[in-house]
């Protein structure tokens, strides 16, 4: 009965325990929670026979293997007996087979996990109550002091209290079935299928002496057209076979309760509801490709033993059980996300060099990087370098690149950072300092912040300008500085407008925020307040203001190139004026500037054309775009993959593909590196260089998204405020010394770290006992 309760070790009271679900996670939950107190009464409930599962192998990492090892060395014990190691990933393009050494792998099949799990519980005294279907989570919460919902992707708990855990679900746009290969691959092999129908690819990998598990995946269009979508599942498995028979050296595939499914990324805005708590797939999941199902499952299942083992009552419990596993879900659920998203888009990359197509796959979630990989594999990673043209010894982030007439000595961008520290438009000594000292810094292009082209373009009272001569010799003071004092160093200008976003206070007086005196009137594309109620309406543009405002933009294109910048951006990007043209949230207009996007781009397109009649021909010319909204019904990354066509087409030599800053509910996916998959996705669907930033803060981060082949130039922005000098710091860490990062000659007494206090004292190396 409730009111039985046994106390673990000082744990929380928590006696009767039901476990909808067993698969691993369910199992494993109910084995630890019984082993830490054999008073309790656990029943785990499953709808199927104990042999009888989905799927094949499966995989588990080390760090999981290690806490099953701490927490239970039974299990551990016969897993390891079980277990299928290698350290290899081949991936077959085209005909040639890249390999990849030093990954560590460890698989055995679900089928044996499952007997593995089940003879534990049963030896524990768990109740298994197979072939049963559990009663509902409300039923089982009024007679046990613990329910846990273990019922997979498709959890009948999650959807029954769904008020409570706020679930969300979002199916994505791949097809894939789950097969098997009766002999052992040799190593984890991803092959890609280039057929009739469109791209399809292989994900195999050992887990038994004799036999592999055999994912096929495409895009649903491509499953459509082969025909597979009215196919049966002996029919699918034999023509999966067959696409694949060069890889499986045309030995058959079977099935086992397999079909074609979609995945579905699940998330719930919270994990436990009274006595009741999701693990696993009901609580999340993250795509197969990262090999992540059972482990997050697992680690689940030991996570919340812990913790009922050390709170004082249960709701303590299930509040440190989810405050120690949803940091961990959340950062698997973006690297998963991100290899999703690599997979759904392959065919943009299958014409890649193939030593980078086979880096690129193996990046694709960020969480192998180029520094790891060639501590894993230096060989494969030296012949990735020399494919991508990086001189011996040299990074690829200190490889140059040539922009029209300018060559960049590397490719690191300090990205445009406003300072609100201007008055009447002039930058003054502060903006000498700041972006001199950047300059001076090593990296290959610094950017101003953005340059308003008019006081009414203004975002603030303290944003530079270049809307008279007085501002544009101010300009040519650091101009000069940067071409003077840091030889080879590019600077640039960033152009743009407020437009609706404009006369707020200082962003540390109150970010967005309309200035309490002093306003001034704002235009857009249409009279929609940035943040209706607190925000100004801004006068929609009539024919005559956007020509004039066009030559504005030209004005001040002409004194930018007089006061000698290298390189003159358009910004297009955050919600400002001519963003607010591109993006259907903010241009409700009715005439030739508004409705479909080719309407929508004119306005923009018409500013760039005439800001490159005036530009310097030899000097680049770049465009920043938003490529998501991060809104629903605005701009997504096929309309960011048409703009960024249209620019490259009137003439931009790169896209700075930012993201967001549009409307104020937004809704961003923030991560490490987020906003770079808009940057990959143009590079290669449109074929222009781009620019990409976003919570890059590492330079592997950077040699990474450079060696794939997703930027031709990286724009860092917080890295270069805490410090100035990141990229010569960067080259000394990897100990470069080339072209690429030169010191400043007064500064190169400073290019090793100094000596710290004495770290080279005699270790221990005997203890006595007394």
């Amino acid at each position: 009965m409730a009111g039985e309760v046994a106390v673990a070790r000082g744990g929380s009271p928590v006696g009767r325990i039901a476990v909808i679900g067993g698969g691993p996670g369910g199992l494993y939950a109910a084995a630890l929670l019984k082993r830490l107190d054999p008073a309790r009464a656990i029943t785990v409930y499953e709808r199927n026979a104990p042999d009888e599962t989905f799927g094949f192998g499966v995989v588990l990492s080390d760090e999981t293997l290690g806490g099953i090892e701490h927490a239970d060395p039974e299990v551990y014990r016969a897993l390891r007996a079980e277990f299928v190691r290698w350290d290899t990933i081949d991936i077959v393009h085209r005909g040639r087979v890249h390999t990849s050494r030093g990954h560590g792998f460890a698989a055995l099949g679900r089928r044996r996990l499952l007997e593995i799990l089940h003879e534990r519980c049963a030896a524990l005294g768990v109740d298994l109550r197979c072939h049963a279907a559990a009663p509902s989570a409300a039923e089982l919460a009024a007679g046990h002091d613990l329910v846990i919902a273990a019922d997979g992707v498709h959890s009948a708990t999650r959807e029954a209290h769904s008020d409570a855990f706020g679930p969300t679900v979002v199916e994505h746009r791949n097809r894939y079935i789950w097969l098997a290969a009766d002999f052992p691959l040799d190593a984890f092999r991803f092959e890609i299928a280039e057929t009739p129908y469109g791209v399809m690819q292989m994900h195999g990998y050992p887990y038994a002496a004799d036999a592999s598990t055999v994912i096929v995946e495409m895009r649903e269009e491509v499953w459509r057209a082969a025909g597979l979508d009215t196919c049966d599942p002996a029919e699918s498995t034999a023509r999966c076979a067959k696409f694949f028979t060069e890889a499986l050296d045309g030995r058959p595939l079977r099935a086992n309760r397999s079909s074609w499914v979609a995945f579905r990324t699940v998330t719930n805005s919270r994990w436990s509801h009274g006595n009741t708590v999701l693990i696993g797939d009901a609580a999340h999941t993250a795509h197969f490709s990262i090999g992540s199902g059972t482990k997050l499952a697992v680690e689940d299942a030991l996570a919340l033993a812990a913790s009922i083992e050390e709170q004082p009552d249960l709701s303590s419990a299930l509040t440190a059980y989810e405050a120690e596993r949803r940091p961990v879900v959340a950062s698997t659920q973006r690297a998963a996300a991100a290899s999703l998203r690599w997979f759904e888009e392959l065919t943009a990359y299958v014409d890649q060099p193939p030593r980078r197509f086979a880096f690129n796959l193996l990046t694709r979630s960020r969480r192998v990087t180029h520094d790891n990989l060639r501590l894993r594999d230096a060989s494969f990673t030296a012949a990735v370098e020399e494919e991508f043209g990086c001189p011996p010894g040299t990074p690829p982030m200190f490889t140059p690149l040539r922009l029209r007439g300018l060559e960049l000595r590397n490719r690191v961008v300090v990205s445009p950072m406003d300072m609100y520290t201007a008055t009447d438009g002039l930058p003054g000594d502060f903006h000498l300092v700041h972006l001199g000292a950047r300059a001076l810094g090593g990296a290959g292009l610094t950017m101003t912040e953005m340059v308003c082209v008019s006081p009414e373009g203004r975002i603030t009272p303290g944003c530079t300008g270049l809307w008279t001569d007085e501002q544009a010799t101010a300009w040519r003071r650091i101009t000069d500085f940067v071409h003077t004092s840091a030889p080879g160093a590019a600077i640039g200008v960033q152009l743009g407008h407020s437009g609706r976003k404009g006369s707020t206070r200082l962003m540390w007086e109150g970010i967005d925020q309309p200035l309490e005196t002093g306003n001034w009137p704002l235009s857009a594309a249409s009279p929609l307040p940035y943040r209706p109620g607190v925000s100004q309406v801004p006068q929609e543009l009539d024919a005559a203001r956007l020509g004039a405002i066009r030559d504005q933009f030209t004005q001040a294109a002409r004194r930018a190139a007089d006061s000698g910048f290298d390189l003159l951006e358009l910004h297009c990007a955050h919600g400002y004026l001519l963003s607010g043209f591109l993006s259907p949230l903010t241009n409700h207009r009715t005439d030739a500037y508004g409705g479909p996007l080719e309407n929508r781009l004119r306005f923009p397109l018409d500013v760039f054309d005439a800001v490159r009649d005036v530009w310097p021909p030899d000097r680049p010319m770049t465009v920043r775009i938003s490529a998501t909204d991060w809104s629903e019904g605005g701009t997504d990354a096929r309309d960011a993959a048409a703009i960024a066509r249209a620019f490259a087409a009137h003439g931009a030599d790169a896209i700075d593909v930012s993201t967001g800053q549009v409307v104020p509910d937004e809704r961003p996916e923030f991560g490490r590196s987020y906003q770079t998959p808009y940057a990959d996705l143009i590079r290669n669907t449109v074929g222009v260089p781009v620019i990409a930033v976003g919570a890059i803060s590492s330079w592997d981060d950077v040699n990474s998204l450079l060696l794939a082949g997703r930027a031709d130039l990286c724009a860092l922005a917080r890295p270069h405020l805490y410090d100035p000098h990141w990229t010569l710091h960067a080259a000394a860490e990897q100990g470069y010394t080339g072209p690429g990062a030169p010191w400043p000659l007064p500064y190169g007494a400073g290019s090793r770290p100094p000596p710290t206090g004495r770290t080279d004292a005699p270790k221990p190396r005997l203890r006595l006992e007394g």
